[in-house]
């Protein structure tokens, strides 16, 4: 017997008995249904939970700060080599070692680690003080300096009012939603396009354009600039991994933030008569190209001498979690096609008994073992390949409708709206061939069964 004609065989004894079969597809298609959507519920969560915070930037970033300018149990803790280390052994010895001066985080610093492997971008996290006027309102605020690559992510990815920095040259800047509402509560949709006046502390020669304030290093005075405001965000952008640190609701380019922390270091610089050291920041930003290369990076940047820490270990437990919900997932939607197996194995039984004697004609006039094994085999896969496409089909209408629910329900409460289910293709794939596989496992009893008939037995069974 000829394939073909096995499975047009197949295909007319299910075609004999619709009701029994169309039953018996749907529960395989219940079981399917249950499984694609307990598993698409778990891959939704996770592109919501891991993938929102991929796209933050907050697990492709490093944050480096230099060794001296932050010593003690954070230093340690965080790790800085062997230098530190020798730091500590002189202190608590009474001959004092003698240790490798720690390089500060400079502009050259910025330098060397933009020409690491795997590097995308570094920058400094720059946070002025200056004083934010507008018409009677005035009060004083930190301001964060905003990279351009900052466009679209984190805080950047949805604008309450307005849109992002044109360029890092112009005098923009974008407000917080809760400050935008100190400002002006009835409408702060109302301050887009408007200017606002920052102040800022600056020594006398600076704000008049001196190149050096060094003969007037006590006179200081008010520099200021109007800055049109072109956004106002939702919440308030991190500060980029600083400890302690305070979130800001006033951005400013970072090219701005640059020329205004300039003046006002050359300012102090001048105050104290402190040696022209060049410029030093607080702690750098790096970004490397994607988040699997952060923890090599993160190495490279502490043999340099400096402090590194990521937020990447957390992204790799996240998703440590998210496989084992998607397994426990998995394993409780399977309960509903292992239940549905049992019925294809009573359809398949109960064939059997109703065409006993149409074996026993087959056999009679040539059929081996092996063509009825298949016939069977052929209808079981048959039931279990169409079960499994309309279970894909209805485990992604109920996840749309649920999905739709929730987001209705989240939109009511101030929340932000998502797609909690995810039915991407490879599960799609899985799900069917899965059906298929149980199918096949679970025709394999009545098709052996029926292959085993005796026909003589098979030819008087009435």
């Amino acid at each position: 017997m000829t394939i073909g004609d096995t499975v047009q065989l197949a295909l007319r004894n299910l075609n004999q008995t619709k009701l029994r079969t169309a039953l018996t597809v749907l529960g395989v298609s219940i079981g399917i249904a249950s499984l694609a959507g307990m598993v698409s519920l778990g891959i939704g969560l996770q592109d919501q939970f891991v993938g929102r915070f991929t796209k933050s930037g907050v697990f492709d970033a490093i944050t480096v700060m230099s060794a001296q300018d932050r010593p003690g149990v954070l230093a340690s803790g965080l790790g800085l080599g062997a230098g530190q280390r020798g730091g500590a052994r002189a202190r608590g010895s009474s001959a004092a070692v003698p240790t490798k001066p720690r390089p500060r985080l400079d502009d050259d610093a910025l330098r060397r680690i933009g020409a690491l492997q795997r590097v995308k971008e570094v920058y400094p996290n720059l946070r002025v003080p200056v004083a934010l006027s507008y018409e009677r309102f005035a009060e004083s605020y930190i301001a964060t300096g905003v990279p351009m690559s900052a466009r679209n992510e984190g805080a950047f990815q949805t604008f309450a009012y307005g849109a992002f920095f044109n360029n890092e040259s112009e005098n923009a800047c974008v407000l917080s939603l809760d400050v935008a509402k100190q400002i002006n509560e009835r409408d702060p949709r109302d301050l887009v396009g408007k200017q606002v006046t920052l102040t800022w502390v600056a020594s006398a020669a600076i704000a008049a354009g001196v190149p050096s304030a060094a003969d007037n290093p006590l006179q200081l005075q008010h520099a200021e600039a109007r800055y049109t405001v072109v956004g106002i965000v939702e919440r308030e952008p991190g500060p980029g991994g600083l400890p302690g640190a305070t979130p800001s609701g006033l951005m400013i380019p970072l090219a701005r933030a640059r020329e205004i922390s300039a003046v006002d270091a050359g300012s102090l610089q001048s105050l104290f008569r402190e040696p022209a050291q060049g410029k030093s920041y607080g702690s750098l930003t790096v970004k490397v190209t994607r988040p699997q290369f952060t923890g090599d990076a993160e190495n490279q940047i502490k043999e340099m001498g400096f402090m590194a820490f990521s937020l990447n270990d957390a992204l790799t437990g996240a998703k440590r979690a998210f496989i084992i919900l998607d397994i426990v997932l998995g394993l409780i939607g399977s309960i509903a096609l292992v239940v549905s197996s049992l019925g294809i194995v009573n359809t398949m039984v109960m064939s059997i008994l109703e065409r006993t004697r149409e074996i026993g004609i087959m056999k009679a006039i040539g059929g081996s073992d092996g063509d009825i094994r298949r016939i069977f085999l052929v209808e079981a896969s048959v039931i279990g390949c169409m079960g499994g496409a309309a279970g894909v089909a209805l485990g992604w209408l109920v996840g749309r409708v649920i999905n739709f629910g929730a987001n209705l329900y989240i939109q009511s409460q101030g929340g932000p709206t998502g797609n909690l289910f995810s039915l991407p293709l490879w599960l799609v794939g899985v799900a069917i061939g899965f059906a298929f596989v149980v199918s096949l496992i679970a025709g394999s009893y009545p098709a052996s069964r029926a292959a085993r008939l005796d026909p003589i037995q098979a030819l008087r069974h009435d």
